[in-house]
């Protein structure tokens, strides 16, 4: 058999979970259900804030949440549309 154990290679523990997930801060989860949240896309490496008052200080790369969402005077409850009836209409 071969004996790899002098292998420099660093490999993690059976025991020990690869990709623990860490719990959010208070201010994460209100930046991730703000419906001003903007996911990364056209090449933005991250998530960024999109309100007009924000983005321009904050930026559209490395935002942090901690710094702009405890208190954040712009913040907006990210909500699903309703599917209407015809009732709603008042027809």
């Amino acid at each position: 058999m071969f004996d790899d154990s002098s292998s420099p290679i660093s490999r993690p523990a059976v025991d020990e979970p690869a990709d623990t997930p860490l719990e959010a801060s208070p201010a994460t989860q209100r930046y991730h259900s703000c419906r001003w949240r903007q996911k990364p896309e056209d090449g933005n490496p991250a998530d960024y804030c999109a309100h007009r008052d924000v983005q321009p200080i904050a930026g559209t790369t490395g935002f942090d949440p901690e710094a702009w969402c405890p208190d954040c005077g712009f913040y907006k409850v990210r909500r699903i549309p309703k599917k209407r009836t015809s009732d709603d209409f008042g027809y």
